[in-house]
């Protein structure tokens, strides 16, 4: 008998684990690891000094390259696209070898293992290596959002915010593997490890991305607020990490010791995903729960004898409707996303629009041209935080702390965005778009402190910029979905990204890098010196970024006032149920088929054996 209960006993945990790692709670946590390694954009300060100086680029250059990273990490068309037609997986692993092959490039060139390349080729080689988090983003996190309806800015949040992190997490991680590399060698290693890291955690975890019927869970905000005061160890851990190894020497033995942490912090989410999964199992065996789906049916009179149904269907491919049109026995499925009919008479705000309805949207158009003015203003000063920081006379070594005090309160302000706009939303009806209104006002200020050269001023703007650049984000992804619905939000959710580039572009490239060169020429001709051709350009003084971030603050608060616009065109679907809609199809009767004839008359119900 004792030996029976044993292996009954072994069976059981088997049959738990094999639970844990194919219920939707593993795939959220198999995406925070994807997404704390995905960030590798936002270090772009720690090698663009070592970029333009072995490569011997001017200023202008090197904000081009900046400008092809965030292009890159931004257009997410194709991989949106992609995972409209084929599942998770495909889109991760194809994510996976963009990552490497376009980073791995890149550590050749600066270590000199291939010929030095023109600034085309290194362009084109940061774009595709950025362009892969488009492809984690889009695998994993519109997985999870399709996973969980109901929670969406709470997901999108803890998501976004682990991008956030993963600056500071790669950081330590690159201090613990490659302490007693040089200083000139440590950067170069810096792009080797954002080549092979994020490709091997994607590959790993292919299996176990993927849609899952979602379900009305009671505690699901619970789950996530526990996930949540994890990763705010996480971030509070890597913030006295990066005050204490600013003012203290660390040797490789500490250095070790404090990326252990960071990985045990990294995986004791995985704790949370047992013990709900257990949970989970108890309340089925006593509530007998029948997981089968819900299929609601409408038929309507079609052209030409045809009959056609428009499907509604959970299931754990595809969570989105669908429409079948059918003659006799035969089916057919339209894609409908590309047709140009009523794409100027789209359907009310939160149902799904098709992709042409949703991107010639005054909604669509406003929210773009707002996140147009913010993002491509916090970039442009991520971007550059190396060089700001050099002009304006700090200490080299403060460099990494700018860069990793941006990727802390970038987490900081993704979750914040996350919870906090869905908690008022939820309790107080208090509208996304007016949330993104008051973060681009805020970002006003850390452009403000750096146009006039604030002393000790660049820390405070480090914080207020990540902070705001990561409130942004889930607030307008969360916006997209609830406004046009979720159907097509792999393309529309990677629509939004766009609108950073482009503002990157005008405020970075073309306004930032170009009044900053000028500068430097002019400082050159008042000492009278000549410029040797290839020479880099390097501008001292408050002058080199002065008028360019008035002109940014200008373009953000421009920003904001659209965003108002916008705030009032929706502040009556905001004060709505905007969850109605998935709450109704969650709690779907176990197996059972309703079927709805004549356009919205309620037929006949029956059980089916699914």
């Amino acid at each position: 008998m004792a030996a029976g209960a044993g292996v009954g006993s072994a069976g059981t945990k088997t049959a738990l684990i094999t639970e844990v790692i194919t219920g939707r709670w593993f795939v959220v946590f198999a995406s925070f690891l994807i997404m704390s390694v995905s960030g590798a954009t936002y270090m772009f300060g720690i090698y663009s000094g070592d970029m333009k100086t072995t490569l011997g680029y001017d200023q202008t250059t090197l904000n081009l390259i900046s400008f092809f990273k965030d292009l890159g990490s931004n257009l997410g068309i194709f991989s949106g696209l992609i995972n409209e037609i084929a599942p998770p997986w495909v889109v991760l692993a194809m994510g996976s070898l963009l990552n490497f092959f376009g980073y791995f490039m890149i550590w050749l060139a600066l270590t000199k293992r291939i010929p030095k390349p023109s600034g085309w080729h290194v362009c084109l080689y940061i774009y595709m290596g950025a362009n892969s988090q488009t492809f984690s983003n889009t695998g994993s996190l519109v997985t999870c959002v399709k996973n969980f309806p109901q929670s969406r800015g709470v997901v999108l949040g803890m998501l976004k915010g682990y991008v956030g992190l993963s600056g500071a997490i790669i950081t330590q991680l690159y201090f613990a593997f490659y302490y007693n590399y040089s200083d000139d060698s440590k950067s170069k290693a810096l792009i080797l490890l954002i080549a092979w890291l994020p490709a091997a955690i994607s590959f790993v975890f292919l299996p176990t991305i993927r849609y899952i019927k979602p379900v009305n869970q009671r505690n699901e905000i619970a789950v996530f607020y526990k996930f949540l005061y994890i990763s705010l160890g996480l971030a509070g851990f890597l913030l006295i990490m990066i005050i204490v190894q600013k003012t203290v020497s660390f040797n490789q033995i500490e250095y070790g010791g404090s990326a252990a942490v960071v990985l045990f912090l990294l995986f004791l989410p995985l704790l949370v995903v047992f013990l709900e999964q257990f949970k989970i199992r108890q309340s089925q065996k006593l509530a007998c729960v029948d997981s089968s789906p819900l299929k609601i049916v409408t038929e309507t009179g079609g052209k030409q004898g045809k009959t056609e149904y428009s499907v509604l269907a959970n299931d754990d491919s595809n969570n989105s409707v669908s429409s079948v049109s059918a003659n006799g026995n035969n089916a057919i499925e339209e894609t409908r996303w590309w047709h140009w009919k009523n794409i100027f008479n789209p359907p009310e705000r939160g149902e799904d629009y098709n992709i042409l309805q949703a991107l010639f949207s005054l909604d669509m158009i406003l929210l773009f041209i707002a996140g147009t003015c913010g993002a491509g203003g916090t970039l442009t000063a991520i971007d550059n935080l190396g060089q700001i920081g050099i002009s304006l006379g700090y200490p080299k070594a403060s460099i990494s702390t700018f860069v990793s005090l941006v990727s802390i309160w970038n987490y900081l302000g993704k979750v914040f965005s996350g919870f906090v706009s869905e908690h008022v939303l939820t309790k107080y009806k208090f509208p996304r778009p007016l949330m993104l209104t008051l973060t681009l006002l805020l970002a006003c200020v850390g452009h403000v402190l750096i146009a006039f050269d604030v002393p000790n001023g660049l820390y405070a703007a480090s914080v207020i910029i990540g902070f705001c650049f990561g409130a942004q984000w889930p607030l307008v992804f969360a916006i997209i979905s609830e406004v046009f619905g979720l159907k097509y939000y792999s393309t529309l959710h990677n629509f939004g990204g766009i609108a950073s580039p482009i503002g990157l572009y005008v405020l970075n490239v073309r306004i930032t890098g170009y009044l900053y060169d000028r500068e430097a020429k002019r400082q050159l001709e008042v000492a009278g010196v000549s410029r040797e051709v290839g020479q880099e350009l390097n501008c001292v003084g408050a002058n080199c970024f002065k008028l360019s971030f008035v002109i940014i603050t200008a373009a953000t608060l421009f920003g904001a006032i659209v965003s108002l616009v916008l705030v009032a065109r929706t502040i009556k679907f905001y004060k709505g149920d905007l969850y109605k809609r998935y709450r109704e199809e969650a709690e779907g009767g176990a197996g059972e088929t309703v079927v709805v004839q004549n356009g919205g008359e309620r037929g006949q119900e029956r059980k089916v054996g699914l």
